[in-house]
């Protein structure tokens, strides 16, 4: 559920990136998310840690052991103090040495809060190793979840301390969600725009019988969106492989959406975006370029 192989992780980490597998800072209306990795030996001129800020998916700030210094990547950030950032010994307890092997390990942590549409608070906190859910911390009981047999130690430690588990608590419910609703603040102008999205449709032959059309549509923010494939004025809602919503480097978010249809039928088929602030759709359908034309006369 949270995060890739050791290999990937270093080349993540090279390029000051963080990529969750199954587990997206924010996936709800408002969020702020910490990543943290921690490899056991450095490695070819790599941070040995790296944590990165998410407010509503986009990464705002980075920290890593080699500048140690926490390093704006939004404007908005500029002069911003990044308050509820936690010191890798504070994350990375010493307690989790003793599950470790000699070689090259990473351990990774995911903690941050959501606010939901509804108005209630949400508060997570996750360990990975290895690329493998470890032990995730349970808010509402006090209780850690062992992932991994070799977290079980661990989890009877963590749970015979109640300060340990009582200050995560408090972490997540009241100081996150407070610097969640600061930062949000601070990003209101860059945060409020809206841009609208741009796409086109493009195809590719599966098979004699099948042909993959695929609508993308990028540009846009507030990453809230609908995208549907529609034949004629039916939704095609079962046949329909989405692609989560996911940022791009600017800001804007992209999506895109693909379906299986019979070739013959192909001019039946429009791809539907409704972004949250647009009373129009952008409609969009397949359009053979004129280098098609000539290979198919």
């Amino acid at each position: 559920m949270l995060l890739r192989s050791a290999p990937v992780w270093l080349l993540g980490a090279a390029l000051g990136l963080l990529l969750l597998r199954g587990f997206s800072c924010g996936s709800s209306k408002h969020s702020l998310c910490y990543s943290y990795l921690q490899v056991s030996e450095p490695s070819q001129g790599l941070p040995q840690f790296l944590s990165m800020v998410h407010l509503d998916n986009q990464p705002i700030a980075r920290y890593d052991s080699l500048t140690r210094e926490m390093e704006p990547l939004v404007p908005w950030m500029e002069g911003v103090e990044v308050k509820n950032f936690l010191e890798p010994d504070w994350v990375f307890r010493a307690d989790l040495e003793s599950v470790q092997n000699e070689g090259l390990h990473t351990w990774q942590a995911i903690l941050g809060c959501e606010l939901r549409e509804d108005g209630s608070r949400e508060g997570y906190f996750h360990y990975g190793y290895d690329g493998m859910d470890f032990i995730s911390f349970d808010k509402e009981t006090l209780r850690w979840v062992a992932a991994q047999p070799q977290a079980e130690k661990i989890k009877e430690k963590w749970e015979d301390d109640p300060r340990w588990s009582q200050g995560n608590k408090v972490y997540l419910e009241e100081n996150c969600t407070e610097w969640l609703q600061r930062y949000l603040s601070y990003g209101k102008k860059a945060l409020q725009r809206s841009e609208h999205p741009v796409g086109k449709v493009t195809h590719k032959t599966a098979s004699d019988n099948v042909e993959v059309l695929i609508c993308q549509a990028f540009g846009f923010y507030p990453k809230e969106i609908q995208a549907t494939w529609m034949r004629d004025r039916e939704v095609c809602q079962y046949e329909t492989l989405h692609r989560n919503v996911a940022p791009n480097s600017d800001g804007t978010y992209y999506v895109w959406l693909s379906i299986d249809i019979d070739p013959k039928e192909k001019d039946h088929y429009w791809c539907r975006v409704m972004p949250a602030d647009l009373q129009e759709p952008l409609v969009l359908a397949w359009k053979e370029e004129p280098d098609e034309k000539l290979q198919h006369p």
